[in-house]
């Protein structure tokens, strides 16, 4: 999930071009008309939940991510995040009885590697373990490389400042890949890589003239990558997930799709959030339960990438709905409504032809949301702040998840709870001039 405070660096961007947006020319699209009845996806689709190391794990090593925690500029301390460390076992058992087939993990580089040139063997056991839990469950791995952390003593190098931060970074994920390749993965490189470039400068990891050669070496670490799991695992499936930034999407995404664009076996995409005209101003995104949703929303952004990567597999790597400590949102929306109306629009991109293979709900568990206990998008509750225990406590959406992979999706004549946006900015004007709508 990225960061919340990181988002509002690109927001005032967001607005000032949805405003260009609306004064532009129209595009010429045609939306299939909207059916009565939806048909489920298939077998072969992949349901799945998502998380990231630093964020559920605990007991976490010394990393640029340890220390800004500690730096006393974080809402809340770290203390042990959600214990995934010691409790990955019965979390993913809680996954499996969902009935989802992947489960998304990162392999955290300050884990497993402590020191330079030295690989911590019980580290690399304990995600040996993990990644046999998720296969032994029925469920396959979606493993990321990197979820914006890295060790502590890369850190004292600079960072992404430091000229042999890539082959540093390459001798580590290469280890990883002959490690797990073995259980066939799918493989995301960099978690939301134009975030991480924000996050790091928020918070001092780079300065603004260092923007752009961070943004060349990540690119130059997925290309490099790539053609190593490729020669490792024969038929992998890779990407670089990017986090949907409504009407700017091209613009803040694009330098980096761009220069790995040939190397990209599925389009990853991480939507949340939608926005509308009327809703022009700088929202708060330190307060992410309060953003708008959109459930048609990810209909757009998937249409967005169909016609960007024509013929490439789609994959919703996240997508979920935040609530303040699991309190009930002021708009009323359910954590269950919000899911079944977002998978109707899934199977209404599946029925217009976006080749679209796989759905992770963010995630599994409440997690540390970079910074801040408070925005909770778990399946699964779980207090970090007031209960010592950690219970992972299930949400209405836990059921409503398991009747959704059970029968390939929501009924065939679901019909959502939110109506469409009169007109949404996800797609920019084409999400106006050319909107979806609902069967009459």
């Amino acid at each position: 999930m990225p960061s919340p405070s990181g988002r509002r660096l690109v927001a005032t961007f967001a607005v000032a071009a949805s405003a260009l947006l609306m004064t532009g020319p129209s595009p010429a699209l045609a939306r299939p008309p909207a059916p009565a009845q939806l048909a489920p996806l298939g077998p072969e689709f992949l349901w799945g939940v998502a998380a990231s190391g630093f964020q559920s794990e605990g007991d976490a090593p010394d990393s640029n991510w340890r220390r800004y925690a500690e730096s006393g500029s974080t809402a809340d301390p770290y203390l042990n995040a959600v214990d995934f460390h010691a409790r990955y076992r019965s979390d993913i058992a809680l996954a499996a009885t969902l009935g989802v087939r992947v489960y998304r993990v990162g392999i955290e580089w300050a884990r497993v590697q402590p020191q330079p040139g030295i690989w911590d063997e019980s580290a690399l056991a304990f995600y040996d373990d993990v990644v046999a839990a998720i296969t032994e469950a029925g469920m396959r791995p979606m493993l990321t490389l990197d979820h914006w952390v890295y060790p502590g003593w890369a850190a004292d190098r600079g960072g992404w400042r430091d000229p042999e931060i890539v082959a540093n970074w390459l001798s580590n994920a290469r280890r990883v890949v002959d490690r797990f390749a073995a259980a066939d993965p799918l493989w995301v490189s960099f978690n939301e890589p134009t975030m991480y470039l924000v996050n790091e400068l928020r918070h001092g990891g780079i300065g603004a003239a260092d923007v752009l050669t961070m943004g060349e070496r990540i690119t130059h670490a997925h290309n490099s990558i790539y053609d190593y799991i490729h020669a490792v695992q024969p038929g992998a499936q890779v990407t670089s997930n990017v986090a949907y930034i409504p009407t700017v999407e091209d613009a803040v995404s694009g330098a980096v799709l761009d220069r790995i664009s040939a190397r990209l076996d599925y389009i990853g995409i991480d939507y949340y959030y939608g926005f509308s005209p009327t809703e022009l101003q700088v929202p708060d995104f330190d307060k992410l339960w309060t953003m708008p949703l959109q459930p048609e929303g990810i209909y757009y952004a998937l249409d967005h990438y169909a016609r960007k990567f024509p013929g490439r597999p789609l994959y919703i790597v996240e997508n979920g709905i935040p609530t303040e400590n699991g309190r009930p949102r002021a708009d009323g929306y359910t954590r269950a409504d919000s899911l079944r109306d977002t998978v109707y629009w899934l199977q209404r991109a599946v029925a217009d032809g976006i080749p679209l293979m796989g759905y992770n709900y963010w995630s599994l568990t409440d997690n540390y949301e970079w910074g801040s206990y408070t925005p909770r998008f778990g399946l699964y509750m779980v207090d970090v702040l007031t209960d010592p225990t950690l219970t992972r406590r299930p949400t209405d959406a836990v059921e409503a998840y398991r009747a959704i992979t059970a029968t390939g999706g929501v009924a065939p004549g679901y019909r959502p709870t939110r109506p469409v946006a009169a007109c949404s900015l996800v797609d920019g004007l084409a999400s106006c001039t050319d909107p979806v709508s609902l069967p009459r």
